[in-house]
C-alpha cells in the first residue's frame, strides 16, 4: 500500500515520451510538477548509499521483503531509532546493492545472507521506487543505478607491524578528521599494502573523522607496536567522490592481515566428525558457537579443527543471530560433508576490534562453499524429473568457455544435473562466491563441451568424473538457457523463493 507521500511524489515527478520529428522516436521528458523540489532531478543521477552499523545484540532495524513472482527486494518498514532510520532507510526503497555486490537479481535468500555476513556494518545501495523507473527510463544503463568498485580501486585495511623504523609513516592534515600519509620509502606502511598519498579513514575500527591532530597522535600511540589502519588511495577516493559513495570499511581489501577466516572440509567417518559444538560467552562476553574435545585423527582434526575456534558459518551462511539449536541443524542437514568457516581467538578478537564479519575477507583468502563443493562424488547429480514435465528447449546459438581453479576443499562450486529424458547437462546450483560463480558459471547453463570434449545425449559419468579430477584448469563450453526455459526445466521445489517473505535485518 502506497503512503500518501508517495503518491504525492509520484506525481511531481512522472515520465512521458514525445515524439521527435528529426529522429522519428520517441524521447523520455521529464515532466515536473510546480512544486517539484528540484533537487529530485539530481536524484535521478545516482542511488543512495546508507551505511548502517549495528550495536551488539541488536538488528539494523529494517524489515526486507520480496515481492511475490520478482527479484526485487523491497524495504517493507523500518524501525524507529535504529541505524536504517538515522542513515535515511525509507519505506518502499529498492535495495539494488549489498557492500560491493549487485543484488538486484539475486534470490532474496541470497540477500539476507550477504547482509548477515557482513556483521556489523552494512553498505546498501538503494533506490525510491518511483525514482528508480524514471532513472532507468532515462540513463539507459543499468551498471550506473548500481555502481560498484573494482578490484585495486576499493579502500585497504592494512596492519602494519612497527620496525626499527616505526610504523613508516607521518601524518598531514588539513583540518579535523582530514588526514593523510605521507609513506616512508620501504617502511613498515609500504610493506603493509598502504598506497601512496592515502587518506586515513579509520584506526583499529576507529573513524578519525572526528579527530583532531592530537587524538589520532594519541590513538596511534596507544596501539602499540602494531596497528590496523583502513585506508583510500587517491584514485579510490576520487572515483568514490564521483559516485557519491561513502569511503565505507565493508568495501575494504585486506592487506597484510595478521590473521583469517578458515575454511574446514569435512567428510563423516564411522566415528563422526570428532568435535563439539557448544554456545558460550566469548572473550568479549558475546554469546557464539564453539568447537571443543576435538578428537585426535578424526575428520574435525584432520580438516584443521582447533580447540575453541568459533564457528562463523556453515556452507558460506553466517550463523550469527543463530540459536545453538538452530546451529546444529543447519549443520546436520548438510549431511556427510560439511563446510565450516571458523575464526581462532586472535582473528575473533582482531575481526571484533576493527568491527568487520571475517567472511566479508574469504574472497581475498579462501572460499568455503556448500558441501557439494568439497565432495567430488556429488559433482554429478542425475535428476529424473516427472513424465508431466515440458521437453528441454532448445539451446540457443551462441557460447562461451570458462576455465575453473578448484577451490580449497576441491571442490569447484557448483553442482551438474541432468534429465532422464533431456538430451544435455547444466548447472542446476552454483554456489556463491565460489570458483564457478567468479568465472561467471550461472544457474541453468548448459554444458556443451567439458576439457574439449563434446557431451551429447549419451552421457558418461565415470567419464565426466575422470574429467573433473584431471589437472585444473577445468574448461567448460557453455550455453545460457533463457529464465523461461530455465524456469521449466529446473522447478522451483517448494516455491519459497517466490513466497512473499519479510525479514528483520
Amino acid at each position: 500500500m502506497e503512503s500518501a507521500a508517495d503518491l504525492q511524489d509520484t506525481a511531481s515527478l512522472t515520465l512521458k515520451f514525445e515524439f521527435n520529428p528529426k529522429l522519428g522516436i520517441d524521447n523520455p521528458v521529464l515532466s515536473l510538477a510546480e512544486d517539484h523540489d528540484p533537487s529530485d532531478i539530481r536524484s535521478l543521477e545516482r542511488p543512495r548509499f546508507c551505511l548502517l552499523s549495528k550495536e551488539e545484540g541488536r538488528s539494523f532495524g529494517f524489515h526486507l521483503q520480496q515481492e511475490l513472482g520478482r527479484a526485487r527486494h523491497v524495504v517493507c518498514r523500518v524501525e524507529p531509532g535504529t541505524s536504517a532510520q538515522r542513515q535515511g532507510l525509507r519505506e518502499g526503497d529498492r535495495i539494488l546493492g549489498v557492500n560491493n555486490h549487485v543484488v538486484e537479481h539475486e534470490d532474496s535468500e541470497v540477500v539476507i545472507r550477504r547482509i548477515q555476513a557482513s556483521g556489523p556494518r552494512v553498505l546498501l545501495t538503494v533506490w525510491a521506487q518511483h525514482v528508480l523507473d524514471v532513472a532507468r527510463a532515462l540513463q539507459g544503463n543499468d551498471a550506473l543505478l548500481c555502481p560498484i568498485l573494482g578490484p585495486e580501486v576499493r579502500p585497504r585495511l592494512c596492519h602494519i607491524v612497527k620496525d626499527e623504523g616505526g610504523f613508516g609513516f607521518t601524518v598531514t592534515h588539513e583540518h579535523r578528521g582530514s588526514f593523510w600519509l605521507v609513506l616512508s620509502t620501504g617502511g613498515a606502511a609500504e610493506r603493509a599494502g598502504v598506497p601512496p598519498g592515502a587518506r586515513l579513514l579509520e584506526v583499529n575500527g576507529v573513524s578519525v573523522e572526528k579527530f583532531t591532530h592530537n587524538q589520532l597522535s594519541k590513538k596511534l600511540w596507544q596501539s602499540g607496536e602494531q596497528v590496523t589502519l583502513l585506508v583510500a588511495g587517491p584514485e579510490v577516493e576520487e572515483k568514490c567522490r564521483q559516485l557519491g559513495m561513502p569511503l565505507a570499511a565493508p568495501l575494504a581489501e585486506g592487506w597484510a592481515l595478521p590473521t583469517k577466516p578458515r575454511c574446514l572440509h569435512l567428510e563423516k567417518g564411522p566415528q563422526g566428525f570428532g568435535f563439539v559444538l557448544r554456545e558460550e560467552k566469548g572473550l568479549d562476553g558475546r554469546l557464539g558457537q564453539f568447537l571443543w574435545e576435538v578428537d585426535p585423527g578424526l575428520p574435525a582434526e584432520r580438516a584443521g579443527m582447533q580447540a575453541g575456534d568459533r564457528l562463523v558459518a556453515v556452507a558460506g551462511d553466517s550463523v550469527e543471530g543463530l540459536s545453538h539449536e538452530e546451529t546444529v541443524s543447519r549443520i546436520r542437514a548438510q549431511g556427510s560433508c560439511v563446510s565450516l568457516t571458523v575464526v581462532d581467538p586472535e582473528a575473533d578478537r582482531f575481526f571484533s576490534m576493527v568491527r568487520l564479519s571475517p567472511l566479508l575477507f574469504l574472497e581475498s583468502t579462501e572460499v568455503c562453499g556448500s558441501p557439494q563443493d568439497t565432495c567430488s562424488a556429488s559433482l554429478v547429480e542425475i535428476k529424473h524429473p516427472p513424465v508431466e514435465d515440458p521437453a528441454m528447449p532448445p539451446v540457443p546459438v551462441g557460447s562461451r568457455q570458462c576455465f575453473l581453479y578448484p577451490g580449497p576443499g576441491g571442490g569447484y562450486g557448483f553442482r551438474l544435473s541432468c534429465a532422464a529424458s533431456g538430451p544435455r547437462l547444466f548447472i542446476s546450483q552454483v554456489t556463491l562466491g565460489g570458483s564457478a560463480a567468479q568465472a561467471g558459471l550461472q544457474r541453468g547453463d548448459v554444458i556443451l563441451e567439458v576439457n574439449g570434449y563434446p557431451v551429447g545425449g549419451e552421457i558418461d559419468l565415470e567419464r565426466l568424473k575422470q574429467l573433473a579430477e584431471a589437472e585444473p584448469p577445468l574448461c567448460l563450453k557453455l550455453a545460457t538457457r533463457s529464465p523461461q526455459g530455465l524456469e521449466a526445466w529446473i522447478p522451483s521445489g517448494s516455491g519459497k523463493d517466490w513466497a512473499l517473505a519479510s525479514d528483520l535485518l
